[in-house]
């Protein structure tokens, strides 16, 4: 189970807007800056947040299939976590790995958007995660099925505590 899940803004027009720009198209992935810093100053702010840094957490982000990779040129929610490791200075650690290609979650119902991400995660094997507190990083939370199914993983394989951490919410 997720111990908690932050989330930096609500996903609403502008937000919204940029958010889809910055995953859909490749050429836009220099919101990377802007989106990072509305992020960090937002997140930043909220009293809990301050708190869960005390546990020297690490950031996972939540990684796309390699197909969907090639497809796009990059992974956004990459992107973002590598911007808050700067900005935060904690460590990034790409301990997911994708088992196989999911449908976008956009329009699925919660029981399709469980479905569609169930065993979607392994962990790589490069790393220890024994006791480590993990901040998952991603772009929306919406139902939470991505961050949950990806916390059952990390959780089972020895994660301490596990946290959402996202741009919007929607």
């Amino acid at each position: 189970m997720i111990d908690g899940a932050f989330c930096a803004v609500a996903y609403k027009s502008i937000v919204k807007k940029l958010i889809y720009n910055f995953k859909y198209k490749p050429y836009l992935a220099y919101l990377k800056k802007f989106l990072t810093k509305l992020f960090y100053e937002s997140i930043i702010q909220q009293e809990i947040f301050q708190k869960t840094l005390k546990l020297s957490p690490v950031l996972v982000p939540i990684l796309l299939h390699k197909k969907r990779l090639r497809r796009r040129g990059y992974n956004h929610a990459e992107l973002l976590a590598e911007g808050l490791s700067e900005s935060l200075g904690l460590k990034l650690m790409e301990v997911l790995q994708r088992t196989r290609e999911t449908k976008s979650q956009f329009g699925l119902k919660l029981k399709e958007r469980k479905e569609n991400v169930k065993d979607a995660f392994m962990l790589n094997t490069k790393y220890s995660i024994l006791n480590v507190n993990i901040l998952l990083v991603d772009d929306i939370l919406t139902t939470g099925s991505t961050l949950f199914e990806a916390t059952n993983i990390l959780k089972r394989n020895g994660a301490k505590k596990v946290y959402g951490l996202t741009l919007a919410k929607d």
